[in-house]
């Protein structure tokens, strides 16, 4: 080979490095600005700096749109939905009204060619955990070519249980791209801690005033003076903790209102429950059928959830084991209480005294089916046992023996949850 010539196998031309290396970023430039990121947001501390950290981050890579979402955690047609949905859409008008300056402030080239874009997802299904929050976003993000997602260090849609880092697990095993926004977080986090206003330091301060003249005398001066002195105390400790949404007229008068009605009913069914459940113990043949049995309600969360659950528990029959987002999982000593239980008498109770007798007349969980059996001969699920809960459910053996301790680890009816 002539000393010229070069090596087998070696570009000749010198310009076609510098062209291949220009056709790669081209290329890159191109698959960079094809994909769209989408963020879900939730009223936080750290929502301001995520927009501006998306918007900036959007504008220098060329992505070709900004997705802000929020992820609904009510139900269409579900008491108050109107009234959240019209608050999400206040919250996605604000941070799109956010990006929409950073962007015009940007100094990057394709800032102005970034379309925001804001969109209420789940709405019309009841969304459970991270896995069916994963679904939706997944399904927008592949019907409008997002590939990346980021997420507010302080995103909790769900109130307040922490769901950023299950969602971060369950956005792994998708095509989706997931990091969180590299903004500072607050030095002090104060979750279970609401803002302090006049509305519910008064409002605690006249319940706590009322329940205390109610076990004392009201015309006994001391039990006046003393009174005030502990409705004060009480109100300035926990204002701040026992009311999560400020009282409104002519709201909160009314499910007072409502509330009173309620007590009645609900006495009058603990009376009910009581006989059955006598009668019952009395008889020789004791002809009881304890089942764990499952219903999604319709009430809301906090409050309302809380006093379904323990109004439920009030009832002789049945208790309440487990309430889990909108799941109430209640154990029942007949099959009169189960019934009654599907059949949602205390559950439209309940959404009449915090919304209303509109609300009271939607259907029960046996007419939308969402009730089951969990156990016994009757069982429509199968019992659910996290592996957080320290379970599997072994299957019976086909042989119809016993297994070993050894053999029974590996036995192929093992559920895994």
């Amino acid at each position: 080979m002539a000393d010229g010539d070069p090596p087998t196998g070696q570009v000749t031309d010198g310009d076609a490095p510098a062209d291949a290396a220009a056709t790669a970023a081209d290329a890159t430039a191109e698959s960079a600005s094809a994909g769209a990121v989408i963020v879900p947001v939730e009223p936080s501390s750290t929502l301001r700096s995520t927009v501006a950290h998306v918007a900036e981050a959007a504008a220098a890579d060329g992505a070709s749109a900004i997705h802000f979402v929020e992820i609904a955690s009510w139900r269409n047609g579900d008491p108050e939905s109107d009234e959240r949905a019209a608050a999400a859409e206040r919250v996605l008008e604000r941070v799109t009204s956010w990006a929409t300056a950073d962007l015009d402030d940007s100094e990057a080239e394709a800032a102005s060619e970034v379309d925001v874009v804001s969109a209420v997802l789940g709405a019309d299904d009841y969304l459970f955990g991270a896995d069916d929050y994963v679904r939706v976003l997944a399904e927008y993000a592949e019907a409008n070519g997002a590939d990346r997602v980021v997420l507010d260090p302080e995103y909790t849609p769900v109130g307040n249980t922490t769901l950023l880092q299950p969602l971060e697990f369950a956005l792994s095993n998708t095509p989706l791209s997931v990091e969180t926004a590299p903004v500072d977080r607050p030095t002090r986090r104060e979750r279970f801690r609401t803002e302090a206003t006049t509305g519910r330091f008064v409002a605690l301060f006249g319940l706590s005033l009322a329940f205390y003249l109610l076990l004392g005398d009201p015309t006994y001066w001391f039990d006046l003076v003393t009174g005030v002195a502990t409705a004060a105390v009480v109100s300035i400790t926990l204002s701040r903790v026992s009311l999560d949404s400020n009282p409104a007229i002519p709201r909160t008068p009314m499910r007072i209102v409502r509330g009173v009605i309620y007590v009645p009913v609900l006495l009058f069914e603990i009376v009910k429950a009581n006989l059955v459940v006598a009668r019952v113990i009395l008889d020789p043949r004791l002809p009881i059928d304890p089942t764990l049995n499952r219903m999604r309600v319709i009430v809301g969360s906090g409050l309302p959830l809380m006093t379904l659950a323990n109004s439920i528990t009030l009832t002789p029959g049945t208790l309440t084991v487990r309430a889990r987002d909108s799941d109430l999982y209640v154990h029942s000593l007949l099959p009169w209480a189960r019934e009654g239980l599907f059949d949602g008498s205390l559950e439209r109770w309940t959404r009449f005294v915090y919304y209303g007798r509109r609300s009271a007349r939607l259907p029960t969980p046996r007419e939308r089916d969402d009730v089951a059996i969990l156990q016994g001969d009757e069982a429509t699920e199968e019992l659910p046992i996290a592996a957080a809960d320290g379970g599997a459910v072994e299957a019976t053996e086909a042989s119809g023996e016993a297994e070993s301790p050894a053999d029974a680890t590996d036995a192929d009816g093992v559920i895994d949850r």
